[in-house]
């Protein structure tokens, strides 16, 4: 059994995202913090308590919102990808005002306001890791690493119990918000420089790989309806056998979309950020090799890249932290396989969704 903690910005690859982390075998999930990034802090917070909602996560499961913005940087989202409110065009999703959606937002102690995102993930490593008789926790990052850079500079005496952290961001020579940069980097390079330099195993997932996780119209068509028969290229999708899987359906159909008018994507959206999970589960989906990393903090054209040392250049030693190689970068998937297990927890997801009750 793995132990993690989701730390995400929904965003439309978030929720699937949350939904395999909810569903996937194995997995056990403690809890989700939130911050700034695909849109702001608030509705990024909203948009995982309605995911989670949806997917029938167990009740115990909390929202802790966490950063509103960078450690320095000016503050930036995506209304461009993800609409204005991080789920742009999804129908089916109950409002934040649903008794059951709101509850999913943990309180502090007074109850008057929310708990956060640190503080929400130390408790859930402390109580986990119990000083080294209990279990290691796995960090997965979505979003800006603000929250991560926050808990490991505040409570380093719980890095021990931390066992890997796995964020998707980040690519080899190719970006997708400036020409070098990827847009979770982009938006607090400083905080992902700090994660980086932490003495703990660090997996990246960068565009390079997630570029080939496209949900195509095929996959489109099983998530609509497993058992449909296969369908030409201008024919109709099939309709969604169930309220959950329409609202999926409709999730991807607006994500694919943006894909298509920004950055010409034409075979469908790449769904990221569901790769985090997916290496959890299973880390033989991926081929990988382990480098140095830093992050571009400078450069008047290349802030926010992730610098891979692919040559070697730099002299470092074992460990994983300031002076190490300190990054394991995936480098390939078996997409096949990675939809196989996307399905199979959709699949998971439809026997307990509350969509599906009404």
């Amino acid at each position: 059994m793995k132990y993690i903690w989701l730390d995400c910005d929904p965003g439309h690859d978030d929720a699937t995202a949350i939904l395999l982390a909810v569903h996937a075998p194995d997995i056990k999930l403690l809890g989700v913090s939130t911050s700034h990034g695909n849109a702001g802090a608030t509705n990024t917070m909203n948009n995982a308590a309605r995911c989670l909602h949806a997917f029938g996560a167990p009740d115990d499961i909390k929202i802790y919102p966490g950063a509103p913005k960078p450690l320095i940087r000016l503050l930036r989202h995506d209304p461009q990808i993800h609409g204005p409110d991080g789920l742009g065009g999804v129908e089916g999703l109950p409002s934040i005002t649903h008794p059951e959606v709101a509850a999913r937002i943990q309180k502090d102690i007074n109850g008057q306001k929310s708990a956060h995102a640190i503080h929400g993930l130390a408790d859930a490593i402390r109580d986990t890791w119990k000083d080294g008789e209990g279990h290691h926790v796995t960090i997965v990052a979505t979003g800006p690493l603000t929250n991560i850079a926050l808990f490991v500079s505040v409570y380093p005496d719980l890095v021990t119990g931390v066992d890997e952290i796995v964020f998707m961001g980040g690519g080899v020579g190719i970006g997708n918000r400036s020409a070098v940069a990827e847009f979770n980097i982009l938006c607090d390079p400083e905080a992902a420089q700090i994660v980086l330099d932490v003495p703990v195993k660090k997996i990246m997932i960068p565009l390079n790989v997630t570029h080939t996780a496209i949900l195509t119209r095929e996959i489109h068509r099983k998530l609509l309806s497993p058992e449909s028969p296969p369908t030409e290229t201008n024919s109709p999708l099939p309709a969604a056998v169930t309220p959950l899987r329409h609202m999926l359906s409709t999730l991807v159909s607006f994500f694919a979309e943006s894909y298509e008018s920004t950055f010409g994507f034409t075979r469908g959206p790449p769904i990221h950020d569901a790769l985090t999970v997916a290496y959890i589960f299973n880390p033989q989906l991926f081929g990988a090799r382990r480098f140095r990393v830093d992050i571009e903090l400078g450069g008047a054209h290349t802030a926010g890249e992730t610098v891979v040392d692919i040559w070697n250049y730099k002299g470092c030693d074992d460990t994983w932290g300031r002076d190490g190689k300190n990054c394991i970068v995936t480098e390939s998937l078996n997409v096949d396989r990675f939809f196989e297990f996307f399905l199979d927890c959709v699949k998971r997801c439809d026997q307990v969704s509350p969509l599906n009750l009404k």
